[in-house]
């Protein structure tokens, strides 16, 4: 899949200040740029976005050979504009209050009260445009004792709670608390953000005014905790980790076979009494201990072992044939590659490359496609991850300025 600049998504014509680095801004930001708003995004001249640098692995120049620039950018900054404006200075701030004058929503993950020294904070904001939708997004909130702290995802898969139910038991081999594959909390904040934003983009419509967003990762953090935080809320007791295995359900987890492992995600007794059937263990699902979901999660270390006796006889290709027809959750462990090789993967579309001419040798960024599948109104791909300051002079002029001005702008160190 290309970039096509021809067509408009859901958002065409809102216009979104970036004030956001590293991931759970970017996050929400790229998803409202799928959607078809016009995001630009703000960096420091020179430096940019921390994860610019944020490698290995880097982009690849068209010899194949690494370049400076990080993959991790690109993957939470495609479809944006790059204006690079030093924010520290008094004509960099008087550009972003102009910018944000003429902009929806601004989007900023600075320390809380960090923006209002360069006059950019909502209180401020507000004043010059009422319209605006001003979406913070910190570590603890704009309030609490922690307010000030500084927030990054494995602090908060920790403090939440997140760590200590993710992992192997302490008494088993690998045991110990771990942090989740990715920055959960990072993303899921993005995806609360963004919520948040067209809900008040919802609200403006009628009420013709912007509000303030307060997104905290704690706050969302503690929130996706979910079946755990409510299993702990209302009982007392606080989960532990398990492995992969389900805290209410059985057989849910993976189980080993001759070449290698199966993933089972059993979730009724219908699916359970199929299995059995196909395993050739039919009497399994008439046993008393078994016949339910609570007497197998109470009784799971029965049930269990007489189900890796089996499920080792097959390959794992073996047991996916034999079960998928029968409406029986499985499949395999894939490492990304693999995941990406999966037929399905391949009919969704979900690997896409957009083009590049930036004139730093990078011809093509490879990215995941939004999962967003709206049947009118689709995400559009129409910009590749910006090179740093890519976008300046085109979004100043756009703004009203004047070649000259634009390069008084670069002569002075601002932009």
């Amino acid at each position: 899949m290309t970039a096509d600049l021809s067509k408009e998504g859901a958002l065409a014509g809102i216009k979104v200040l970036d004030l956001s680095r590293v991931l759970a801004g970017p996050w929400c930001t790229q998803i409202l740029a799928d959607l078809g708003a016009d995001v630009v995004k703000i960096e420091r001249p020179g430096m940019g976005d921390d994860t610019r640098h944020w490698g290995p692995p880097f982009l690849k120049d068209a010899d194949g050979h690494d370049t400076d620039q990080a993959s991790y950018f690109t993957s939470c900054n495609r479809n944006k504009r790059s204006v690079t404006v030093d924010i520290a200075s008094a004509a960099g701030q008087a550009l972003l209050r102009k910018m944000a004058l003429q902009a929806d929503i601004l989007v900023e993950n600075f320390k809380t009260g960090g923006l209002a020294q360069y006059g950019l904070d909502y209180a401020a904001l507000r004043e010059i445009n009422p319209r605006l939708i001003y979406c913070s997004v910190t570590g603890f909130g704009h309030d609490g004792p922690h307010a000030q702290r500084a927030g990054y995802d494995l602090m908060v898969q920790a403090t939440s709670g997140m760590m200590s139910i993710t992992g192997r038991p302490d008494d088993e081999p690998g045991g110990g608390p771990l942090r989740v594959g990715v920055a959960l909390t990072d993303l899921f904040t993005g995806v609360y953000a963004s919520s948040a934003i067209l809900a008040a983009l919802h609200v403006r419509s009628s009420t013709g005014r912007g509000q303030h967003i307060d997104m905290a990762l704690l706050d969302v953090g503690m929130a996706i905790l979910a079946n755990q935080a409510s299993a702990f809320l209302n009982t007392g007791v606080a989960p532990r980790r398990q492995g992969n295995t389900h805290p209410s359900l059985a057989p849910y987890q993976d189980f080993p076979t001759q070449d290698g492992a199966v993933l089972l995600a059993i979730g009724n007794n219908g699916q359970f009494a199929r299995f059995c059937e196909a395993a050739g263990q039919p009497e399994w699902a008439q046993d008393a201990r078994f016949a339910t979901n609570p007497l197998r999660v109470r009784h799971r270390d029965l049930l269990i072992p007489m189900m890796e006796a089996v499920t080792r006889t097959r390959s794992t290709a073996e047991w996916i044939a034999l079960l998928e027809d029968k409406a029986v959750p499985c499949g395999p462990i894939n490492d990304i590659g693999q995941a990406f090789q999966d037929d399905q993967v391949k009919a969704r579309g979900l690997a896409v490359s957009l083009p590049r001419d930036a004139g730093d040798g990078i011809a093509a960024i490879a990215g995941v496609a939004s999962p967003l599948r709206l049947a009118d109104t689709p995400p559009v791909l129409r910009r590749a991850p910006p090179a740093l300051g890519q976008h300046t002079d085109e979004v100043l002029a756009e703004m009203g300025l004047s070649p000259q001005q634009i390069a008084l702008l670069h002569a002075n160190g601002v932009v």
